[in-house]
């Protein structure tokens, strides 16, 4: 059974920095695309950051140069290291994970992913 488990969620000042992990089990990890995604209150799903099973990235232009996805083979464990936060990115962050396309960088469309975590809470104040 596949599980996605994030961490790393909590409250920072604009300006402030935080790392998102998603421990995984389950699945053949290094066959598999994963992506980061959030959405706010209101608002519609928007797909963060990708990284695909031969390491490539893709990130939404919104975070580019301020957000990096990262994996870790070994520990089985995606991570998201947030930098330069703004009010705006204030979401509920989720993990998600698929068979991979073979897309290069992954993909930050939703319904391209069947697992999903259950979320960590992102709130940044002004």
């Amino acid at each position: 059974q596949v599980q996605l488990v994030e961490s790393g969620g909590g409250s920072v000042q604009a300006g402030g920095s935080l790392r998102l992990s998603c421990a995984t089990s389950g699945y053949t990890y290094n066959r598999y695309s994963m992506a980061w995604f959030r959405q706010a209150p209101g608002k519609e799903r928007e797909g963060v950051a990708a990284i695909d099973s031969d390491g490539s990235t893709r990130y939404a232009d919104s975070v580019k140069g301020r957000f990096t996805i990262s994996k870790a083979n070994a520990k089985n464990t995606l991570y998201l290291q947030m930098n330069s936060l703004k009010p705006e990115d204030t979401a509920m962050y989720y993990c998600a994970a698929d068979v991979s396309l073979g897309c290069y960088g992954g993909s930050l469309a939703g319904n391209d992913y069947k697992y999903w975590g259950q979320g960590t809470q992102v709130t940044v104040s002004s």
